[in-house]
């Protein structure tokens, strides 16, 4: 469904009944309470929420989902952002004494926006995005999975769609949630590879020999790169572009580039063409051309972090099935399987699955609900029909339901191991 079809001006119509009929709080209550194994774990969670006109209300906390789900329906909020887990009840938070209220735990998480790749991408600026720089956020997400799992063994890896520019990942392994401040910086760090500001030329530097992790990164960026780089945001397609690649090679590897350039039009051969005289260089072993082929590439490709958001414990993040209010788009699980099919104008908007409630169910979702009656009587009349399996929400939800299996299954192989360490002693 088109953005275009969605009016911010209907959200606090449309909100009410997200809230009431859609919003998947079963499962987001049990994501937060991760089995209930530690006691207080979701009571002391913070929950910030932005009402309209941008009212913003912190340090909420609850006891129970019911009191979760009855507050979100009481207050419609317009976004939704999860914080730490604190020594104290947040709503609680002006009357512990000074100095007691600490921010404990939380998931090691990670923010990409795709206006921080405003430099380097030609198609859009800002918040516009567009089918030609998405893959950007596909890129993200495949560096960074693997690095999370395979160099620092992390295995419950949640990545969500912001439901408009960006992606989220939330790392909720328990020994992630636990990590210091100073242990999530480090991690942060050693993910960050393009450095400096606007003013900074050149942001990627590569020393000899590359780190193992680098050489994972660079597969990941070469397979996408002549479609993403090369051809949809045409970098050597022109002089303004072109220029600007130029700049980052030496001066005599750019001048041999600039007479070849005006002869050769292809912005593929152009790149075979820079990097044929790279390799000349780097068997040559002229200083300062060693990489440069792969620090371009990295520079036009590679994931750019916000650190500050991931290095800070108490620093709050967009919830997942939160709603975007100038899109009206649902930030939603992506799916790793279906990665690069990926589509964010496919993610349904809060209109579009208030309007599926409306069609009439089909004769097998009555006959859904009807075997539910038989089967559970009365406390099937009493629960609420999980309206959101009716909507596009629901393989999302599904999605999620999965991820959360997972870590299920997960507590309970680590609970049978120290059962049976300590039938061992």
């Amino acid at each position: 469904m088109p953005a275009a079809d969605y009016d911010p001006a209907s959200l606090p119509d449309l909100l009410p009944l997200y809230y009431r009929r859609l919003f998947p709080f079963s499962q987001y209550y049990r994501w937060l309470s991760y089995g209930g194994v530690t006691k207080g774990y979701f009571q002391n969670r913070e929950f910030s929420f932005t009402l309209k006109d941008d009212i913003y209300v912190r340090y909420q906390s609850f006891s129970t989902q019911n009191e979760l789900e009855k507050e979100m329906q009481k207050m419609n909020p317009y976004k939704i952002d999860i914080g730490a887990v604190y020594s104290h009840r947040p709503n609680q938070h002006n009357t512990v004494k000074s100095g007691a209220f600490q921010a404990l735990e939380k998931e090691l998480v990670f923010d990409i926006d795709m206006t921080d790749y405003d430099d380097v991408r030609t198609c859009c600026s800002a918040a516009d995005i567009c089918a030609k720089c998405w893959p950007l956020m596909t890129i993200a997400i495949r560096i960074l999975d693997r690095a999370l799992r395979e160099d620092f063994g992390f295995r419950h890896l949640l990545w969500v769609y912001s439901g408009r520019r960006g992606i989220h990942c939330w790392v909720c392994d328990d020994a992630a949630r636990k990590l210091s401040v100073a242990a999530r910086s480090a991690v942060a760090e050693y993910l960050s590879l393009v450095k400096g500001g606007e003013e900074t030329m050149k942001k990627v530097q590569l020393s000899d020999p590359l780190h193992p992790f680098i050489r994972e990164s660079l597969a990941v960026v070469e397979r996408y790169f002549p479609k993403y780089a090369l051809a949809d945001q045409d970098i050597l397609g022109n002089s303004k572009t072109a220029d600007k690649v130029l700049a980052l090679v030496p001066d005599d590897v750019r001048e041999d580039l600039q007479t070849v350039f005006q002869s050769e039009k292809n912005p593929q051969k152009r790149w075979n063409k820079l990097c044929g005289l790279v390799q000349h260089q780097r068997v040559s072993s002229k200083k300062g051309c060693q990489y440069i082929d792969k620090e371009i590439m990295l520079q036009y490709c590679y994931p750019r972090l916000d650190v500050n958001v991931s290095k800070g414990v108490n620093h709050l993040l967009k919830s997942p099935f939160s709603v975007h209010p100038k899109t009206g788009r649902i930030s939603v699980p992506i799916n790793l399987e279906e990665l690069d099919s990926f589509d964010p104008f496919e993610v349904p908007t809060i209109r579009l699955i208030c309007e599926e409630l409306d069609k009439p169910r089909t004769v097998e979702e009555e006959d859904e609900v009807d075997k539910e009656n038989e089967s559970e009587g009365e406390a099937a009349e009493r629960r609420k029909i999980r309206d959101y399996k009716r909507t596009s929400l629901a393989k999302y939800v599904k999605q999620f339901d999965q991820f959360l299996d997972g870590m299920a299954r997960s507590r309970k192989g680590e609970m049978l191991r120290k059962s049976d360490l300590q039938k061992d002693f």
